[in-house]
């Protein structure tokens, strides 16, 4: 159990600070965001396991010699048992530690889904006097606005679609499909949710610098995977001129690859996902995805991690082998 705790620190470390640094890194995830965004989350599932986990099985250490034995003989000492012997204060610390740690996490995951709930239904309450439903698309919204904008408002009430009556004017045919495919991939994958875990990850732990570039990594991908959802509708041209039109509230008519090339340092957001430097390049570049072999090799780790600190927890007795 002591060394089991020890192992699980470790991991929590490596997790909580030099593994997330070099993945932020790493220029392989947008050849593969679909991995990318799996490994982040078992990284993210992973390093909270392993940090709650190192202090539950330390603070169980008198108790027994796996999990489920010292939590046998924990329920025996609450129900009055006097065979078992009581822990000491240091233990008792740590068990204290690792269950306010664990429903600091959860209760601020609560928070942050509720706080987005109720922003989303005061958005969507705005949008009624601000906008007028399409009368060619549904579930989509019109905003009487000049400047090309879109973005999507998740809701388990019924998702929609907001487009400005600028970029219906000022974007041709295929490009609107191609910012109307890339907002409803979105909507249909629930990005949203990754969006909403990785905010409360990073608001329960301010204090950890990869808490902040976890959640940037993933706002990154999330719009790469939409990119590639609208590239099945429209060429890559076409979506370079549309998101770069919108980004940068210009026609997409003067806008050019040269042009786009010129803008990918500048362009920081647009509504409804981040513009980065390095989603354009991905666009004006594309690289070949990874190999199957490699694919196998990422997600054999994003296993391991969510495996292997559960296996420890149940039978810590497999580290001594």
């Amino acid at each position: 159990m002591l060394l089991t705790s020890y192992f699980l620190a470790a991991l929590a470390i490596v997790l909580a600070w030099p593994t997330p640094l070099a993945l932020s890194k790493a220029k392989w995830t947008a050849r593969a965001p679909v991995a990318a965004v799996l490994l982040w989350q078992a990284i993210a599932l992973g390093g909270g396991l392993s940090m709650i986990g190192s202090m539950l099985v330390w603070g169980l250490t008198p108790l027994g010699n796996d999990l489920i034995s010292a939590l046998h003989a924990g329920w025996l000492l609450a129900t009055g048992d006097p065979s078992v012997n009581f822990p000491g204060v240091i233990h008792l610390f740590a068990l204290s530690t690792a269950f306010l740690f664990a429903l600091h996490l959860v209760l601020t995951l609560v928070r942050a889904s509720w706080r987005t709930t109720r922003q989303r239904a005061k958005h969507r309450q705005l949008l009624r006097l601000l906008s007028n439903p399409s009368q060619t698309r549904p579930n989509t919204l019109v905003l009487d606005h000049d400047l090309p904008v879109a973005y999507c408002v998740p809701g388990f009430n019924g998702s929609v679609t907001v487009l400005s009556r600028g970029l219906l004017t000022q974007l041709s045919a295929d490009e609107q499909r191609g910012v109307i495919a890339h907002e409803s991939s979105h909507l249909d994958q629930r990005h949203d949710f990754l969006i909403l875990a990785f905010t409360a990850w990073h608001e329960a732990l301010p204090w950890l610098p990869t808490s902040r570039l976890s959640l940037e990594a993933v706002r990154q991908l999330i719009e790469m995977l939409a990119d590639d959802k609208a590239l099945e509708v429209v060429t890559r041209p076409v979506l370079l001129r549309a998101i770069v039109g919108v980004a940068s509230s210009i026609a997409p008519a003067e806008t050019s690859q040269d042009s786009a090339k010129g803008l990918a340092g500048e362009i920081v957001g647009m509504p409804g996902g981040e513009v980065s430097s390095r989603r354009l390049q991905r666009l004006l570049s594309p690289v070949a995805p990874l190999s199957g072999f490699q694919n196998f090799v990422v997600l054999s780790c994003t296993v391991l991690l969510l495996v292997c600190p559960t296996i420890l927890l149940i039978a810590p007795r497999l580290l001594s082998w």
